[in-house]
């Protein structure tokens, strides 16, 4: 009988803490209107890494530290990938981007999600929506977001790590400007 309460203790004791953690990543999402980052992103096994800025809802510049100058820019409509030899244009919609850079969105599907803890450092939700599946990971003690693991338009699996977070800077006028084709 003894076992059976404490195991009801720790269930009760945990839901307890993730609804605390819960509530305390929902107002630091809520208090933010741009974020700037560095990252590092691994799909199927490339690595590649660089700076981004988003500013909510649904804006985003990336620059990648790589030769062929590739950076990533969303509007908030489309979304641009280029580097000095291709150009790709999408309807951001159409990415599990779209969703991570809205924070109403992500507000709302953390509400109604169970978070569950990850080596006690991390807290992971995952939500599917749009036929999309994303995963998303905060920090347990900073209630910072720290990346995304998706599947990007391809069906590649695309993981995010992100750290230096600097928040709510002022940008510039033009940044989330799509760029034009080469």
């Amino acid at each position: 009988m003894k076992k059976y309460l404490f195991i009801l203790f720790f269930i009760l004791l945990n839901s307890k803490v993730l609804a605390s953690i819960k509530g305390n990543i929902i107002y630091n999402l809520n208090n933010i209107d741009n974020i700037f980052f560095k990252f590092e992103q691994n799909i199927n096994g490339k690595t590649e890494n660089g700076e981004c800025i988003i500013q909510y809802p649904k804006k985003i510049f990336c620059k990648y530290n790589l030769k062929n100058k590739k950076i990533l820019v969303s509007n908030g409509k489309s979304l641009v990938i280029k580097s000095l030899s291709s150009y790709y244009l999408y309807p951001l919609d159409k990415t599990p981007l779209s969703l991570i850079l809205d924070k109403n969105f992500l507000i709302d599907a953390i509400n109604n999600s169970d978070g569950r803890i990850i080596e006690d450092k991390f807290i992971n939700y995952n939500f599917s929506e749009k036929d999309n599946e994303i995963n998303i990971f905060f920090d347990k003690n900073t209630y910072e977001l720290i990346g995304w693991q998706t599947l990007d338009i391809y069906q590649n699996l695309s993981i995010t790590f992100i750290s230096s977070i600097v928040k709510n800077q002022k940008l510039k006028k033009n940044l989330f400007k799509i760029p034009k084709q080469n």
